[in-house]
């Protein structure tokens, strides 16, 4: 029996998730949500851009397909719970300056990974890309129509975050014109109270409008954000909420949750703590979002994601070709990563690097031609297998033996004596079953998986989680 084989005929006897209280409050620690490894904490913060030039090469020589991600940094409006590297502004003059110094970034990244590998999937995320001007749009992607190898089939998977405030009657069009085909609605809550108290009025029918001409164009995989644990909202106030997105049916749905640290981001100190959902309402309003979402049809791909049976991601995780990266979980596992914009990350099969997060510090390298690299890190051997492990379990949900020893060449049980032992409690909480043969995360484990990948984190082990959010 194949390893994916396995999965199905064991997730066949088994309910998708179980909520078990005690467990929940024995692991809810603070962990990694493992879009890298190692996480971007343990980054090098004088990393040297020869290291980045010689991982590109080795990635060029691989030959392997590329994903190629966008920051656009630009907002019109201030969200109060945003925690990304944004520029709030409403000049639409400062778009092309930045998406020029973006070309001038990519034509030399271009040379670096190779003019002529496929880009299989691309991204522009923000920020608001949607903030951009048509004509800055079109001038971006001619640009990277020049510089890279841009899919024009069925397989590509090109994807773009959506502001439905920032949406005119041009721009759906444009982006199916430029070669998007997937798009990310940001909702976060429909609730009037909700939307006022994190400065983001937006009107169902607002979303709604923008969501139906998306499908009338012919994008597939259109996925809404949500947001738990936002001001004033209740288990109540979100199921409604969750009832109206359901009607909107979108193929998926990421349900995150609203860490509150505005001693971190300026913007949430707009945010009175005493108008927070408490933890017990945070924990029964994602309880109830998910029984909800399983009830209306949907799939729990894990962490905070949700698709339809039917959508690529769902038929990924089920066939046991399901990753993870910066952006989440994807279905280009194959893929090298050639990021670009101010605090953008890059990753190859043995690198990650990340530019500036400071814009003026990032215009000044890109306008001197160089790259504007300031942090990254290089993979052992030891960070690779890890990776690859944690992989499986956060996207599989199962760890196979003989499959680590005909990817690795080593003995699972030898190499990760340590950590087997270290999850032996879990076994016996039933989060994670061993039959000696595969690692299988039960259903109780599903929800907190983070814990469970934590115990193959060599940097975790020395401690310092509470540099990380909350698992749940």
């Amino acid at each position: 029996m194949t390893p994916t084989s396995a999965l199905k005929a064991q997730d066949a006897t088994l309910p998708e998730f179980i909520w078990d209280d005690a467990l929940i409050r024995r692991y809810d620690l603070s962990g990694p949500r493992y879009t890298s490894y190692p996480t971007a904490v343990e980054f090098n913060q004088n990393y040297p851009i020869e290291h980045m030039v010689k991982a590109a090469a080795r990635s060029k020589a691989s030959g392997r397909p590329l994903s190629l991600y966008t920051h656009l940094p630009f907002c019109a409006h201030l969200c109060y719970y945003c925690a990304c590297n944004k520029v709030i502004t409403k000049k639409r003059d400062k778009a092309m300056p930045y998406v020029e110094r973006v070309l001038k970034e990519a034509a030399i990244q271009s040379k670096l990974f190779g003019a002529d590998r496929p880009v299989t999937q691309l991204h522009w995320g923000g920020g608001t890309p949607t903030f951009l001007p048509k004509d800055v749009m079109e001038h971006l992607m001619a640009g990277y129509g020049e510089l890279f190898n841009l899919q024009t089939g069925d397989e590509r998977d090109y994807s773009v975050e959506i502001d439905p405030r920032e949406v005119d009657q041009d721009t759906l069009p444009t982006l199916w014109n430029l070669g998007f085909n997937r798009i990310s609605l940001g909702v976060q809550d429909v609730n009037p109270e909700v939307q006022k108290a994190v400065n983001r009025i937006q009107p169902r029918a607002m979303t709604e409008a923008v969501l139906n001409e998306a499908r009338r164009i012919g994008f597939r995989s259109i996925n809404l954000d949500l947001i738990y644990g936002l001001p004033y909202q209740t288990p109540e106030s979100f199921a409604e909420t969750l009832e109206a997105v359901i009607e909107m049916s979108p193929d998926r749905l990421s349900v995150f949750s609203y860490a509150h640290l505005p001693e971190r981001f300026y913007p949430q100190t707009r945010i009175q703590g005493d108008t927070l959902p408490s933890p017990q309402q945070k924990l029964t309003i994602l309880h109830n979002t998910i029984n909800r979402l399983l009830d209306a049809g949907y799939e729990y791909i894990g962490m905070d994601h949700f698709a339809k049976p039917d959508d690529s991601l769902a038929v990924a995780q089920r066939e046991g070709r399901l990753h993870r990266n910066f952006q989440g979980y994807t279905t280009h596992s194959e893929c090298d990563l050639v990021s670009l914009g101010v605090s953008a990350i890059g990753q190859t099969d043995d690198a990650y690097f990340q530019n500036n997060h400071d814009l003026p510090s990032w215009e000044a390298s890109i306008d001197a031609g160089q790259l504007a690299i300031t942090k990254g890190v290089n993979l052992t051997r030891d960070d690779r297998i890890r990776r690859w492990v944690i992989g499986q379990l956060i996207c599989q949900f199962r760890l196979d033996r003989q499959l680590f020893a005909d990817v690795w060449q080593e003995d699972l049980n030898r190499y990760f004596a340590d950590e087997l032992s270290r999850l032996k409690p879990m076994v016996q909480d039933e989060l994670i079953a061993d039959d000696g043969n595969a690692l299988q995360v039960q259903p109780a484990g599903r929800l907190l998986i983070r814990a469970i990948c934590q115990i193959f984190d060599l940097y975790r082990k020395e401690g310092a989680s509470q540099r990380f959010s909350r698992i749940i």
